[in-house]
């Protein structure tokens, strides 16, 4: 059981362990030592009971309340120990597993990402059907005890690197005909083809399926159950991973205060609001989890307010560090080019306002 029922209390227990425990990444900043630095800090912080707080014991983990898996995050995104990104992904995949696996494929395999042995991805945008999930092709046949899968994915983080995929496929028409897998990346039939972004770093893939056979336990739910995944999926992408990304953002802040010659109040103090507001909404919705609450559309809020933000604050480094973007190969020309997805990927801001208008706002569809 977790030795912790207080952030507070977790928190400092934290610090003082991590003080102890050097986890900083090397000089290398290449995507292979990111994901390598990824697995480094979640074993160590595994085999030390960190990374099991707020996880299920039926999991491997060590129980406690989820907010703690917030703090571990923050500190981890503050100090610089793994890219906020590909970390914040065990907060996607592993609720998505444990709510609609069989409870003993998610016994077996929760712990191998938790630990940091494993690497998973994400296999739901197609070419066709980005934030168009209702869309997508990708079918699902099936063959006896399993299922044979054709069609193709794109975007997918860290498909090169992955050991399984928690992927959506059609299975009969409409909503309510798409259906979830959990598949092994190593089954023939799967080529991952990385793509080169404009920020010159190869994160997300286009993964092929070719006649790929997938065993038919290896279904989360049951058939025509992956629109409720996926929608359960989502708010968690815009819960804690969006802590742990604004933890981050303002790390880059403090840092332009450190760089700058330039100081202009009314600029840093509107990207500071705008970090503000976020950090504000985001600890809504932690205590929300906090108290058990379901998340759903409401979390499109948090989506919106953090794409602005982003942009805004790199926005901000560009005009008050004149050229380093432009003429300079710095890490701050990578995040710019980084942060102007920052209204497409998880949802374009298009898709996030329109789920605002008609499912909070009640404005309906025109």
């Amino acid at each position: 059981m977790s030795a912790f029922t207080t952030t507070t209390e977790f928190r400092t227990a934290l610090r003082s362990w991590l003080d102890e425990h050097d986890l900083s990444p090397g000089p290398e900043h290449s995507l292979d030592a990111q994901v390598a630095q990824l697995g480094r800090v979640r074993r160590a912080l595994f085999d030390a009971g960190w990374m099991r707080h707020g996880w299920p014991e039926q999991v491997g983990g060590l129980g406690g309340p989820a907010v703690l898996r917030a703090v571990l995050g923050e500190e981890v995104a503050t100090r610089g120990l793994a890219q906020p990104g590909i970390y914040s992904m065990v907060e996607v995949l592993t609720p998505t597993l444990i709510s609609h696996a069989r409870p003993e494929l998610a016994a077996e395999m929760v712990p191998l990402l938790l630990s940091g042995r494993e690497q998973w991805c994400q296999g739901f945008s197609e070419p066709g059907s980005g934030s168009d999930l209702a869309s997508l092709t990708t079918k699902a046949v099936r063959q006896g005890d399993s299922w044979a899968i054709n069609g193709q994915k794109v975007w997918t983080s860290l498909a090169q690197y992955a050991a399984r995929c928690v992927l959506l496929a059609r299975t009969s028409p409409g909503h309510d005909g798409i259906t979830a897998f959990f598949v092994d990346m190593d089954t023939p039939g799967i080529t991952v083809r990385p793509l080169r972004t404009m920020h010159g770093v190869d994160e997300f893939a286009e993964v092929f399926y070719d006649d790929v056979v997938v065993p038919a336990d290896r279904m989360l739910g049951r058939p025509g159950d992956g629109w409720r995944l996926a929608m359960d999926l989502l708010p968690h992408e815009r819960s804690t991973c969006f802590w742990h990304r604004v933890a981050h953002l303002y790390t880059r802040l403090d840092r332009l205060l450190t760089e700058s010659d330039v100081l202009d109040d009314a600029a840093l103090g509107s990207a500071y609001l705008a970090l503000h507001t976020v950090r504000c909404r985001s600890y809504a919705t932690q205590r929300r989890l906090a108290e058990g609450a379901r998340l759903g559309p409401e979390t499109s809020v948090d989506k919106v307010l953090l794409a602005s933000a982003e942009q805004q604050l790199f926005e901000t480094v560009r005009d008050l560090l004149p050229g380093v973007l432009e003429l300079t190969e710095s890490a701050w020309r990578s995040e710019y080019l980084y942060a102007r997805a920052a209204t497409i990927y998880g949802g374009t801001a298009e898709i996030q306002r329109n789920i605002i208008a008609r499912r909070l706002l009640g404005l309906g569809k025109d």
